[in-house]
């Protein structure tokens, strides 16, 4: 959405402010895309610690490895650090075939 000055809607109708915004936001795309691509490259190097595993005949899961990073990303990111490690997990291994997997 746009307003009627020029550019993309900023919540706010002071100039310097609205520069600022823009500013931000480019640069928050900027590090979206970087997360992006990170994310990918640590699904990819994931399922091939598991097809590795597997292969060698381990486990498809190390379940204390998981906790370990779910715990690390809970001490890095709060409380909400345990769903987006649990996301994480899920992109390298995909779905467990759980209820909510569908």
């Amino acid at each position: 959405m746009t307003s009627a000055d020029n550019g993309p809607d900023t919540g706010t109708s002071q100039p310097a402010a609205s520069d600022r915004i823009q500013q931000l936001r480019r640069r928050i795309d900027e590090i979206d895309g970087q997360i992006i691509d990170l994310w990918q490259e640590r699904a990819a190097a994931s399922r091939e610690v598991g097809a590795t595993r597997i292969a060698s005949g381990g486990t498809r899961l190390v379940l204390s490895r998981e906790r370990e990073i779910m715990e690390r990303y809970r001490q890095g990111l709060g409380p909400d650090g345990t769903q987006v490690a649990l996301l994480v997990l899920r992109a390298g291994r995909g779905p467990l075939g759980g209820i909510d997997d569908a």
